[in-house]
């Protein structure tokens, strides 16, 4: 998740500190937060970039740790489109608006997107992209895939969801353009299409490509053509095709009048839907599940088929994800996977460094 705590996008020790944490204690794959491609592409003055050369080195450092513990790292490449130029959470709180000015380095000015609707009132905005501009946007993704290659990441992830750039573009509600990159399902995927493909151009053949998407909008009940669930599926559909691996599913936040039906699964609901249709066309595409992965069991059941030896359980459903990807739960215990290990029973070696700390204390 986003530490908005970069300088100039260049990553420090707090990251080599945070993200090392989770590799120390099992996580199969830290994947280093949503990373802009284009200075203008953050979402805060202070968020992570890879937009320079100069963004590869810090980030190395990092991947070398992570790799040192035995574990994968991955990158979320991002550009947050009209959502940019806002300020950290714990400061907008303090101020009572979103917007990052220029006298808190922001660019309120120089926001950009499919079309020149703001996200919400408080926030930029942002200028429509000429088509010349899209093809440097997508220059910029491949550049950042790139450099990302050469910093050592095992993995990478397109984030085309929760109202950032590419998810402006997928959505009827926020791409009201008449050109090539609007209208129809086609058009408005097409950013999409041309940033995956130039991605892929760069990055080795063997490595895996993610894209995080917002199945829905939660905006059915406007009445309006929006982005859905049926949609999704479509896009599900193609993916295999432009070389990607992984769908990781995600919803909301393109649009500030979304009504979010919550429940435990909401969000691991739409993955299940998606993986259905995966299964059933026979497509290969893994889908990842998110949202309230708070407890060993739940993680456990999303993705496992028939019950497993090592983790033995009576529920025989259909798993709705090949694998769940958690965040907020890692910053509440960092030690999630060792912990989870433990209420399952599966024996799992803890750092040797933590030996006078047994599972069961003694003392």
């Amino acid at each position: 998740m986003c530490q908005y705590s970069a300088q100039d996008g260049i990553l420090s020790d707090y990251h080599l500190v945070h993200l090392g944490q989770f590799a120390k204690a099992g996580a199969a794959l830290t994947i280093v937060e949503a990373t802009a491609v284009e200075a203008r592409g953050r979402i805060s003055p202070h968020d992570s970039g890879l937009w320079s050369d100069e963004h590869i080195a810090p980030l190395k450092r990092i991947v070398e740790f992570i790799h040192s513990q035995g574990t994968k790292a991955g990158i979320q490449l991002s550009h947050a489109g009209r959502k940019a130029s806002t300020l950290a959470p714990w400061i907008s709180e303090g101020h009572g608006k979103a917007l990052a000015t220029s006298e808190f380095g922001g660019w309120p000015d120089d926001t950009v997107s499919s079309s020149a609707i703001p996200f919400a009132p408080n926030y930029a905005t942002p200028r429509e992209l000429s088509v010349a501009e899209i093809q440097s946007v997508v220059q910029a993704f491949a550049d950042a895939a790139r450099r990302a290659v050469t910093a050592g990441f095992d993995t990478i992830e397109l984030h085309a969801a929760h109202g950032y750039l590419l998810n402006q573009f997928l959505s009827p509600l926020s791409n009201t353009r008449t050109d090539d990159y609007g209208g129809n399902f086609d058009n408005r995927t097409r950013l999409l299409r041309e940033v995956i493909s130039a991605i892929r151009a760069v990055i080795p053949d063997s490595m895996p490509l993610w894209v995080r998407i917002s199945a829905t909008e939660w905006m059915e009940w406007d009445g309006k053509p929006t982005w859905d669930i049926e949609e999704s599926i479509r896009l599900a559909r193609i993916l295999p095709s432009l070389g990607v691996d992984l769908l990781d599913v995600s919803s909301g936040g393109n649009n500030s009048s979304q009504k979010i039906e919550i429940s435990k699964y909401y969000q691991a609901d739409l993955a299940g839907k998606i993986r259905k249709v995966v299964q059933d066309e026979g497509l290969e595409l893994l889908i990842g599940a998110v949202g309230f992965i708070s407890e060993a069991e739940m993680a456990r059941d999303l993705c496992q088929e028939g019950g497993d030896k090592a983790v033995p359980s009576e529920k025989k459903g259909v798993p709705k994800a090949d694998l769940v990807i958690v965040a907020r739960q890692f910053l509440r215990d960092p030690h999630f996977v060792l912990h989870s290990a433990q209420e399952l029973h599966v024996p799992v070696k803890w750092p040797n460094q933590y030996h006078r700390a047994p599972a069961e204390p003694t003392r």
